[in-house]
């Protein structure tokens, strides 16, 4: 919800009256072949962590409600989605999500209910086992040594949303700008009533006595399985033909994000690497291929990531924390500031990039070089408490636009001579100009049909 209301405001309305096809065409359009396919990269290693950690959650859930090999219900789950995106495209893509959001809503909301009902949870407080100071409160606490970590989280959650080409690939798919503003507001609704169910299993879970269950002393978050608090609860406090019921609805939420996912990458691909750099004369029969191929491997490398063991919440932060310090600073400036150009959009991107790697990452074992303020040491690994992902962001922003200036100054000027314009920038920002105000072309009519068959 927190990304798809800035999407509205901010990026709906200019990027679908442009007739973009996907959210690398303004990169392509003002900066070149060269620098799209450096913006593609953290993009597309984003859209894989992202299967990756949809699958794990799934494989992780049926584990524990089913008693299923949670190697086996990502395998299934992950053939299932590449099969039907591979041969339906954007179609199967827009009508699985009607089926899956209705399961979603149907299931999760069913099974508050039962929880309310169950008598882990109605005779809590009478219980001689339950005592209720200590037990921590289910809204939880923030210490104020630890709000720039959790600033930093939401920003990088919400904003770096903004950059997800699934968000954009139903933006652009709209029939017309209005049309792509209200589809944002109204899915920002949505998501806010689809996330009231878990919100509410969650309270009633902390608040439940475990003991009168089978799953017994201590409760999960003491056991460190507060991750898995979900499907703890609709395994042990909702009757065993309901928890299939939620599980069904969380595999329908896999779906719906799997391939998405999976056809946005393969469409950035074909779109802006193989329709225009490598292959410019394909065909539609030839483009629809591509794109079944890439969506066969972006699923296969998904799949594989998603047996790892790393945290579910570390594998999404990580998802959107390069797009968040990579790309969300670079798409603010090519669609709202015509004043950027390629030489700005580098420096940026470079900057961003060593500033992210010399601030450590622990899941990826990335020692921090960069020590920021309120940094601590935890079992032998630093982490950093200071809100550097946003600093790195505002730093990259303003390299952007400070580079872009200077170079502008210095050839508009004839401080730098014209021929040293090597990236054809400022050759490029006229051109693209003019690109903007003509319509889509048919090539581009053909492109964003044939994604659809």
């Amino acid at each position: 919800m927190s990304c798809v209301f800035p999407a509205g405001l901010f990026f709906a309305k200019p990027m679908r009256s442009k007739r973009y096809v996907t959210m690398l065409d303004p990169f392509q359009q003002r900066y070149g072949q060269l620098f799209t396919t450096a913006i593609l990269v953290p993009a597309l290693i984003s859209d894989i962590l992202c299967a990756a950690c949809i699958l794990a959650a799934l494989g992780g859930m049926m584990s524990i409600v089913l008693d299923v090999s949670s190697t086996i219900s990502i395998i299934i789950s992950a053939a299932v989605s590449i099969i039907y995106t591979l041969f339906g495209g954007l179609y199967a893509v827009a009508y699985t999500d009607i089926i899956q959001l209705s399961f979603i809503v149907i299931c999760l909301w069913v099974c508050v209910p039962f929880m309310f009902l169950s008598p882990a949870v109605t005779d809590a407080p009478q219980t001689p086992h339950f005592n209720q100071s200590s037990f921590p409160s289910w809204i939880g606490e923030v210490k104020l040594e630890d709000a720039g970590k959790w600033t930093d989280d939401f920003l990088v959650l919400s904003v770096g949303g903004l950059a997800f080409q699934a968000l954009f690939q139903r933006i652009l798919a709209a029939s017309s700008s209005t049309r792509a503003q209200v589809t944002c507001f109204a899915a920002g609704g949505l998501t806010f009533f689809l996330g009231i169910p878990s919100m509410i299993i969650g309270a009633l879970a902390t608040s439940a006595d475990w003991n009168q269950t089978d799953y017994g002393l201590p409760p999960p978050y003491e056991r460190g399985e507060a991750g898995n608090v979900l499907p703890l609860a609709l395994s042990y406090i909702t009757p065993s033909w309901m928890s299939v019921l939620g599980i069904g609805a969380v595999a329908a939420a896999v779906m719906s994000s799997m391939d998405s996912v999976m056809l946005s990458s393969a469409s950035m691909f074909t779109q802006n690497i193989y329709k225009t750099m490598l292959r410019k004369q394909a065909s539609e029969r030839e483009l629809q291929w591509v794109i079944r191929i890439s969506v066969l491997l972006v699923g296969l490398a998904g799949t594989g990531l998603a047996f790892n063991k790393t945290s579910i919440v570390e594998l999404w932060l990580l998802t959107t924390d390069l797009l968040y310090c990579l790309v969300a600073p670079q798409l603010v400036c090519v669609v709202h500031l015509r004043s950027t150009n390629c030489y700005g959009a580098i420096s940026g991107y470079v900057i961003a990039l060593l500033l992210r790697a010399l601030s450590g990452e622990p899941a990826l074992g990335l020692p921090s070089v960069l020590l920021y303020p309120g940094w601590r040491q935890e079992d032998g690994v630093i982490r950093q408490y200071f809100p550097f992902k946003t600093l790195i962001v505002l730093i990259s922003f303003a390299a952007i636009n400070l580079v872009s200036w200077l170079f502008q100054l210095a050839f508009t000027r004839h401080l730098i001579p014209q021929s040293w314009d090597v990236m054809n920038s400022f050759k490029k920002k006229i051109e693209a100009e003019v690109e903007e105000e003509r319509p889509i072309s048919n090539e581009n009519k053909d492109f964003v049909l044939s994604t659809a068959l």
